[in-house]
């Protein structure tokens, strides 16, 4: 899998952010529930102090940056392609994404996405809630993204579902 160090434009600060370049360690998941918000866009609105300490990035660095900043360049396009329609539609997506920290170790979590809906009944953005991974969980779901990696992947029946079942046969989605 290509590992390329990438530049994130804040648009608040108006600053880049140039990512490190992953390493192959993982950090362990400390805390409980992250939080994060964005906009119909993906920029980030609002992240928990948890998910601020877990990912290494300040405040200031994360809110205005794309909720991209945290993308491991491990995790299938596909993956979000799926995960954005879910959403995009009103409704919510579950699965297991593997996050890049500022300091280029990675972490796994459980994630829980769902759009938030304003007075109108109209999706005015999206709510993003992490928890621990179950590491049995991982050993199924880490095989399954390597097997669906490649670009010629993307639109796999795979990830077309919005929730992804645990228990024995993870990564088989129903």
């Amino acid at each position: 899998m290509e590992k390329t160090t990438k530049t994130i434009y804040n648009t608040i600060t108006k600053e880049q952010i140039r990512r490190n370049t992953p390493i192959d360690k993982c950090a362990p998941y400390v805390g409980g529930a992250m939080i994060t918000e964005t906009d119909l866009e993906g920029i980030l609105t609002y992240a928990s102090r948890d998910f601020v300490e877990m990912s290494g990035y300040s405040k200031e660095e994360l809110i205005g940056s794309p909720h991209s900043i945290v993308r491991h360049p491990d995790m299938p396009k596909g993956l979000f392609r799926g995960l954005w329609k879910t959403i995009q539609q009103g409704r919510v997506w579950r699965g297991y994404i593997k996050d890049l920290r500022k300091d280029g170790r990675y972490f796994w979590s459980l994630v829980y996405i769902q759009p938030r809906f304003d007075s109108n009944d109209e999706i005015a953005g999206f709510i993003a809630s992490r928890k621990e991974a179950y590491p049995q969980s991982l050993i199924e779901i880490e095989i399954k993204y390597k097997e669906l990696f490649d670009e010629s992947f993307i639109n796999d029946p795979y990830f077309a579902k919005g929730e992804l079942y645990h228990g024995e046969g993870i990564a088989k989605r129903g």
